[in-house]
């Protein structure tokens, strides 16, 4: 018999390695893909604060409107997708919002309706186009829709938004009848489990709520009461915006306070030293199983 010849330990572990190669390929480990954290989004909301595509009027209405504490309090995240309604012809909020969500999530601005023939519509649309085309490397993916009772209340398809965000606009929309379609316009493009944010003008609690809000403040109770009753429902509220000096006793409303000062020279430095107006901040959510 020949005898059996063995391969040399050394040699046959070469062997057993190679064929150990060949029967897997080396494994190829994928870069780490960090979640957006709120700390991510605070420091994205800081970047949008101080840039230069804020004016200094602008900026120096963050001492009253505190906009990095009211977008925190809500629990914006950079990925999320975003409606701001009606906005005004300035976007105060616009040009804070569109940088921080333009890479990783996606801002949707519900204005008024274009069709409507109204000059102050009008106007205040093509102020705001104007900003927005001002700064393309800012605003180029700002989408801007209808959201205008009762000609345009389908803004965009339902359940598809993650936050509905409004500034001091209910109070616009109570004379015309319009407050409760147009909660129910942001009720519908909610996705479930979405948020709401609402920061308002606060009418004092010791006189009825004038349905007109001719005032332009609101009671925070009949506030609440309104949203919860189109389905929302209250996650907190925040004293942010809160300012006790405001008096709300005033014959031109809360347009007598800055920044409008609509009595002129008249008292201006009074209004002045009591600053924007009181206002409530709250937190609502469209309940994850609607049914």
């Amino acid at each position: 018999m020949r005898a059996q010849r063995h391969l040399p330990v050394a040699t046959a572990l070469i062997v057993i390695l190679i064929a150990a190669g060949c029967a897997s390929p080396p494994i190829v480990e994928e870069p780490l893909v960090e979640p957006v954290t709120v700390a991510t989004t605070a420091q994205m909301l800081d970047a949008a604060l101080s840039g230069d595509q804020r004016s200094p009027a602008n900026a120096a209405r963050d001492t009253w409107r505190h906009p990095k504490e009211t977008l925190a309090f809500f629990g914006l995240q950079s990925e999320m997708t975003v409606m701001e309604v009606w906005p005004g012809a300035n976007g105060w909020y616009t040009e804070i919002l569109a940088p921080v969500l333009r890479d990783r999530g996606r801002l949707i601005v519900a204005s008024w309706d274009p069709k409507v023939d109204n000059a102050y519509v009008q106007q205040g649309l093509s102020a705001f186009r104007a900003k927005l085309d001002g700064r393309p490397d800012l605003y180029d993916k700002v989408e801007v829709v209808a959201l205008h009772y009762p000609t345009a209340v389908n803004p965009v398809p339902p359940g598809s938004v993650d936050m509905v965000l409004t500034f001091r606009n209910i109070h616009n929309w109570m004379p015309r009848g319009a407050a409760r379609p147009m909660l129910e316009a942001m009720y519908a493009a909610l996705k479930p489990g979405g948020i709401l944010g609402v920061v308002e003008h606060r009418a004092a609690t010791d006189q009825p709520q004038d349905e007109k809000a001719r005032s332009g403040y609101v009671r925070e109770d009949y506030a609440i009461a309104l949203i919860e009753s189109v389905g929302f429902k209250l996650l907190g509220s925040s004293e942010i915006n809160a300012n006790p000096a405001d008096t709300r006793d005033y014959d031109q409303g809360v347009w007598t306070l800055p920044p409008t000062l609509r009595l002129g020279a008249a008292g201006r430095e009074k209004y002045l030293a009591i600053g924007e107006s009181d206002r409530f901040t709250l937190k609502f959510q469209k309940p994850a199983d609607p049914g």
